[in-house]
């Protein structure tokens, strides 16, 4: 059963017991412009005690705003009572909701395009706030009042910059200058929905149009200030002929496709380290800005709250973004451990993004590329000839010149210099003397 047949399931029984039920918000966007919705939310006329008793799946998962979550098909769906917001003290939630009808359920959300609502029974399209023809006309607008959607809810700051940007839709002048005279607000929103409406944003289509949007608004340098100080810092013509560090982020953005988290947040931080690094003297210099903007990257990732995993990779391909500089001088040995970390694939991506967002050179990457996928796990990764238990048996005293022991024979197994576990003991007994 598809997404669209559960969640019309849900609304014909509401229906058949006398309630008003629709689609309602992002995926009634999404139908008209042709694109098969992720998750479908419905609006209904019936409270959630109602709901309890019309369903057998049903969780509670906001109650007091009359949420309820409804189980049909093996999918979850939002099923919510058509609500007017109250007021907004902290400009994150509603203080509290009064129940209404359709019209008021829809006029109290962000915008019109999310706005819309569907009967999946007639096909029919209620449009009560001009929704239908800002998406004709890709035009953004806030509904009713700019100014006071933005102010109930700050999150709705960055929202506006998302969806303007992966729809590549103008911004309606009225909201434009409220989300400008408002930018600066943005902070009362909680670390980790910024987070995660930043990984939204940069992992969507059009990230590079999300990146201008975010500093011509102002957002940008309440959010992400090391970013914003990329603006103006220039690069060398001949390395980076496209321009300052912020254009050449802004163009790498651009060119991916579908990222990870990590990729698309290593992107965007990969060059952070640059403007507390630039020197002038004989020529325009970054020294150790891959390190310092490791430093920052993972600064910035925990203070927006991302899981450690992603920090953590996102921290070591900034890290490691300028090793491809040397890699043809690498030892086989070190060569191949670099290729076999599990973050290569990223890291090499990476690599081919800030190539052609600058000089257009890829023959450093084509050598990586064939490489890699000339050499295969078992070339980069052999199984070792000898371990510690091996070296105690062989006689020698447990110590930290284990690991020194192990990475030599490893260094020369993956040159090609050692072939069996024989000629590894060998190896050893010439190379490392016995301190029993």
């Amino acid at each position: 059963m598809s997404l669209r047949d559960s969640a019309g399931q849900i609304v014909s029984r509401l229906r058949e017991a006398g309630h008003e039920a629709y689609f309602v918000g992002g995926c009634v966007r999404d139908m008209l412009l042709g694109v098969e919705p992720h998750d479908i939310d419905i609006a209904t006329s019936a409270l959630p005690r109602q709901i309890n008793e019309l369903f057998d799946d049903v969780l509670g998962v906001g109650m007091a705003f009359g949420v309820t979550k409804v189980r049909v098909g093996g999918d979850w769906f939002e099923v919510a009572a058509f609500r007017r917001d109250k007021t907004y003290t902290d400009g994150r939630r509603p203080d509290g909701v009064e129940f209404t009808d359709a019209r008021g359920d829809v006029e109290r959300r962000d915008f019109t395009i999310n706005g819309l609502l569907y009967d999946p029974l007639t096909e029919a399209v209620l449009d009560y706030v001009g929704g239908r023809s800002d998406i004709e006309r890709k035009l953004l607008r806030c509904i009713g009042d700019p100014t006071e959607r933005f102010a109930e809810d700050k999150l709705r700051l960055l929202r506006a910059v998302r969806f303007a940007a992966r729809l590549e839709y103008d911004i309606e002048p009225a909201t434009l200058r409220a989300l400008r005279k408002q930018a600066h607000t943005i902070g009362i929103v909680s670390a980790e929905r910024i987070g995660s409406e930043v990984l939204h944003i940069f992992t969507g289509a059009h990230a590079d149009q999300a990146l201008q949007l975010l500093g011509d608004t102002g957002l940008l340098r309440h959010v992400l200030p090391e970013v914003d100080a990329m603006a103006g810092v220039r690069q060398p013509d001949r390395f980076h002929p496209e321009g300052d560090v912020f254009e050449h982020t802004k163009m790498m953005l651009g060119l991916m496709s579908d990222p990870s988290p990590e990729l698309a947040l290593a992107v965007l931080l990969h060059d952070v380290g640059k403007p507390p690094t630039y020197e002038e003297a004989d020529r325009i210099r970054f020294n150790e800005h891959a390190r310092v903007g490791a430093e920052m990257a993972g600064r910035i990732c925990r203070r927006l709250c991302m899981p450690r995993s992603v920090s953590d990779t996102v921290t070591e391909l900034v890290a490691t973004h300028m090793r491809f500089i040397d890699i043809r001088e690498m030892r086989e040995s070190r060569l191949k451990r670099f290729m076999r970390q599990p973050l290569f694939e990223d890291a090499l991506e990476l690599h081919r993004l800030d190539c052609v967002a600058s000089h257009g050179n890829l023959d450093t990457w084509s050598f990586c590329r064939e490489t890699f996928d000339a050499l295969g796990p078992e070339h980069m990764r052999p199984p070792r000839f000898v371990t510690g238990h091996d070296l105690i048996e062989m006689g020698y005293a447990p110590g930290p010149e284990f690991a020194k022991m192990l990475t030599a024979v490893e260094d020369a197994q993956l040159e090609g210099r050692l072939s069996s576990r024989a000629e590894a003991i060998e190896f050893l007994h010439r190379s490392f003397a016995k301190r029993c």
